[in-house]
């Protein structure tokens, strides 16, 4: 299985700090999936995406222009199928890790 399947999306937009108040705090009484924070498998888009981010990073690209630019000579398209630009860029990062 490559996704939690039992993940719920938090109510609150921070997880609760304390200890105990939810299943993934306590370890005895939820099974222990290797991917905890994915409710459903990446998709074909994400697994390109990220393949190209790991080049890139491999590549020592790590400056958002640089970045943005580097994945648009890769043809690693925006999710609408345009072009990158660091506004799209930043979006898309904040909707996958949100």
């Amino acid at each position: 299985m490559d996704y939690n399947p039992n993940l719920k999306p938090w109510i609150r937009p921070r997880p609760e700090d304390a200890a105990g108040k939810g299943s993934v705090e306590r370890p005895d009484a939820v099974v222990n999936l290797v991917w905890q924070t994915r409710a459903a498998p990446p998709s074909e888009y994400e697994n390109r995406l990220a393949d190209a981010l790991v080049e890139c990073f491999g590549a020592g690209v790590e400056q958002l222009e640089a970045l943005v630019a580097r994945l648009n000579e890769m043809g690693v398209q925006a999710p609408d199928g345009t072009k990158w630009t660091a506004a799209t860029f930043e979006r898309e990062m904040a909707r996958l890790g949100g």
